[in-house]
């Protein structure tokens, strides 16, 4: 309980884990799993007191991603049974963002099934930005793939506030889940995002044959980039995908991971995402005490939980759901 307390301490002071003390965290017993919680709960409270940002994701381009990234649905190499089409119209972005409001979401994403945007599909999207920010008046996360520095610029001066690009895991375990890009095309893209003026989201997926190793340089590697967001996703298995038969992972280490993830980045906004409700099962409320920000109303291909279940849970733990001031 002293060690966690000692971590916890200085994360708050914003100063990093050891590698060792990662592992410790990554290895803690169940008879400390309560004594761990409350440690990392006080670094959550310390910078995000006990508010929780909701955020709504709309998959605006669904299925038609030449990549090859063994985890996801919508790629090139699965054949699972999905909805498939190409971008939706402006008018549908905006009608979704207004529904995004209406749910008391803090933040609105826009994702698309693609290695990054042409300029037809910028055009739209960047005409639904501005409509969004002058008429929902919500914040705006975009999530197209690959940018390059002029990209990065037009979405920022659309409005974007935050721009997504998982890192989905480290370094050395990227080459198997992916190698129809690089884990350095993606911190390129992190690096395009800051330099256009906006917030970078990064975080990755839990339980995709990473050992406890990756998961420290993954952790770490998030500290150095200081991207402002950190969604952690669960494998859900996709049937059809490359790691469609993979188990998934067990709830208390996927809670202990993100344990470290918020020590290891103390101030940043940790959302606990996709497969949450599959990895977590009846332990997802103990997620909110590391974490400060949820997905609801489901995911690209996937059902989650419905927006009403989710303010309830948040409510019932004693947190408030933040919302646009």
């Amino acid at each position: 309980m002293t060690l966690w307390r000692n971590i916890a301490g200085r994360s708050i002071e914003g100063r990093c884990p050891t590698r060792d003390e990662g592992r410790a965290v990554l290895d803690c017993s169940d008879s400390e799993f309560l004594g761990l919680l409350d440690a990392a709960y006080r670094v959550r409270f310390r910078f995000h007191g006990n508010r929780v940002k909701v955020h709504v994701l709309l998959n605006a381009m669904s299925g038609l991603c030449p990549e090859d990234c063994g985890f996801c649905s919508q790629s090139r190499v699965a054949h699972g049974d999905i909805p498939r089409y190409r971008l939706l119209s402006k008018e549908e972005i905006v009608s979704a963002a207004r529904r995004a409001k209406e749910a008391k979401a803090w933040k609105f994403c826009i994702v698309t099934s693609t290695r990054g945007p042409n300029e037809k599909q910028l055009d739209v999207l960047c005409d639904a930005v501005r409509e969004i920010k002058s008429s929902v008046g919500i914040r705006v996360c975009t999530s197209l793939g690959l940018l390059n520095g002029g990209q990065a610029r037009r979405l920022k001066e659309a409005g974007v506030d935050r721009f997504n690009h998982n890192l989905e895991t480290s370094r050395r375990h990227f080459p198997r889940i992916c190698t129809t890009h690089g884990y350095d095309d993606r911190v390129r893209t992190l690096e395009r995002v800051h330099e256009a003026g906006m917030e970078a989201c990064a975080g990755g997926i839990v339980g995709m044959g990473e050992d406890d190793e990756d998961v420290l340089d993954w952790a770490f590697a998030l500290r150095e980039l200081e991207v402002e967001s950190i969604p952690v996703n669960f494998l859900d298995p996709r049937p059809g995908t490359p790691l469609g038969e993979v188990p998934r992972p067990e709830p208390r280490r996927c809670l202990r991971i993100l344990c470290l993830v918020r020590f290891v980045n103390p101030t940043r906004d940790i959302r606990a995402a996709g497969g949450r409700e599959t990895a977590l099962r009846m332990l997802q409320p103990l997620a909110l005490y590391p974490c400060n920000s949820i997905f609801t109303n489901g995911y690209l291909t996937t059902p989650g939980n419905e927006s009403s279940e989710d303010i309830r849970m948040i409510e019932d733990l004693g947190f408030e759901v933040e919302v646009e001031s």
